[in-house]
């Protein structure tokens, strides 16, 4: 039943109408995974060398310290961007096939996720690195496996945890605060942590443990999936009685108010919504691969580090406008919708965070303040080039975006077009180009400063960029809206 299972899911890939861009998309998504994977063997080489090189201590010790961090960011960043994979499921709940086979179909299918077997590029290095250099060979069996496992069980405690977004953000807070608190050693959760799992290493039959958490953890899930692995319960979709939200002061803004207020209602009622603000605040730590490698130290790195450090949420909600108003937006179009007001709303929800990203990155100061600067100059770059530019490219977005899907992510299938792919070319060749000839001629300041420069004149000029994208829109309007309503 598990082949027949494979190939079915082979069948739905070749024979889906848009197979051409779904091979390109998964191209650009094995090409984005290697090097991920690559980052990730290089760190555990730097794990394993820099505290012994660097700070002359154990290594192990070292990194024992910080894997409740690390695990606990896992499953943070699982619950918010793995896919239950509940929509393929669901048509064989009408066929004669067994429940359990089903659930365990479900199950085994998670562990394909790459949240689920991409650390072991990192965990796997590190194991080798650790029997090069003369450790234990049972002691690092049992503390690598160890990790392994609890990995894997924080894959069935996120099916267990699906849909209760109150606990995770609690958890995740009490997490950033035990951190802060142990930063500034009023307590020591590092130590603990330390204590754990270098117990592992020390007492090789502790490995029973996790054995144990795992065993646990299936049966647990394999339970709660199948008590709620009905069409009417479980997985049906989601109603809620509806609630009228409204922020006041922005109804003296007419129309454009209007565009913003709905969609702040979505981005708060909306789980695919909701993970492209959660996405755009973790942009705003892209810039720690400064202490990672000194190949992130140079000037071009920097400026490239803060396009996306102020640029998250423009990067993501920006390419995915007007999907997000897919459901819609062909009744929209048989409306009087003035269409440049409803495209000024995008663009100011765009600015504005980027904006709040500008004064967040000021953290990085604390680094350096010329770092700070260019991460600035990157910002107002954003605002004033690049936000108008996505909004160009969204009008040749015909990808729709189910808001009412219960998976937590925006879905597998990505907004991709040739076209998309030119326009991204503004966005990042050309701060690039800008900055790389101004700093050969002028030197790096007058670089970082040419493209604040560039970012302020295309704010001022925005109302002329914005008549030109509306002429582009109401050309693409009705390719568009066949596009949505075939989907």
């Amino acid at each position: 039943m598990l082949q027949r299972f494979i190939r079915l899911e082979f069948k739905s890939f070749f024979r889906s109408s848009s197979l051409a861009a779904n091979i390109v998309v998964k191209i650009f998504q094995l090409l984005g995974m290697l090097y991920i994977l690559a980052l990730f063997v290089f760190l555990a080489f730097g794990a394993f060398y820099f505290p012994k090189q660097k700070l002359h201590i154990d290594p192990l010790p070292f990194i024992s310290k910080f894997l409740i961090y690390w695990l606990m960011a896992d499953l943070f960043l699982r619950y918010f961007f793995q896919q239950m994979p509940t929509q393929n499921i669901k048509p064989f709940l009408t066929m004669n096939i067994q429940k359990s086979t089903l659930v365990n179909y479900m199950i085994s299918k998670t562990f394909l996720s790459f949240f689920s077997w991409g650390g072991l590029f990192v965990y796997l290095p590190l194991l080798g690195i650790l029997l090069y250099n003369g450790y234990s060979v049972l002691g690092s069996f049992s503390w690598i496996f160890t990790i392994i496992l609890i990995t894997f069980f924080s894959n069935f405690l996120n099916i267990l945890l699906n849909g209760k977004d109150l606990i995770v953000w609690i958890v995740g807070g009490l997490l950033v605060l035990a951190g802060g608190l142990d930063y500034y050693k009023i307590i020591s959760l590092s130590s603990v942590s330390e204590m754990i799992f270098m117990s592992f290493y020390n007492h090789w039959w502790l490995i029973i443990v996790p054995i144990l958490m795992m065993i646990i953890g299936f049966v647990f899930t394999r339970k709660y999936i199948r008590s709620n692995f009905y069409l009417d319960k479980g997985l049906e979709m989601q109603q809620e009685v509806g609630k009228t939200e409204n922020i006041q002061f922005l109804n003296k803004y007419g129309v454009l108010g209007t565009f913003i207020n709905n969609d702040i209602r979505m981005i708060k009622r909306s789980k695919a919504a909701k993970s492209i603000a959660l996405g755009s605040f973790l942009f705003l730590f892209y810039g720690l691969l400064l202490f990672s490698s000194p190949a992130y130290k140079t000037a071009y790195m920097q400026l490239f580090m803060g396009l996306f450090v102020t640029g998250g949420f423009l990067f993501l909600f920006g390419q995915r406008v007007p999907s997000f108003d897919s459901s819609y937006y062909p009744l929209m179009m048989t409306l009087n919708v003035p269409y440049k007001e409803y495209l000024k709303a995008k663009w100011w929800m765009i600015v504005s965070a980027v904006a709040v990203s500008m004064v967040l990155a000021v953290a990085y100061a604390f680094v350096s303040w010329d770092l700070y600067f260019t991460f600035l100059a990157a910002g107002l770059y954003n605002v004033g080039v690049n936000s108008q530019v996505v909004l160009l490219s969204g009008a040749y977005n015909k990808n729709p975006v189910d808001l009412n899907a219960r998976g937590k992510s925006i879905g597998k299938k990505n907004n991709f077009s040739f076209k998309n792919i030119i326009l991204m070319l503004p966005q990042m060749v050309l701060p690039m180009a800008v900055f790389g000839v101004m700093k050969h001629f002028f030197g790096t300041t007058a670089a970082v400063a040419s493209l604040g420069v560039l970012g302020l004149i295309g704010f001022f000029l925005r109302e002329q960029f914005f008549d030109f994208i509306v002429k582009l829109y109401k050309k693409e309007k009705y390719s568009t809206i066949k596009a949505f309503k075939g989907n």
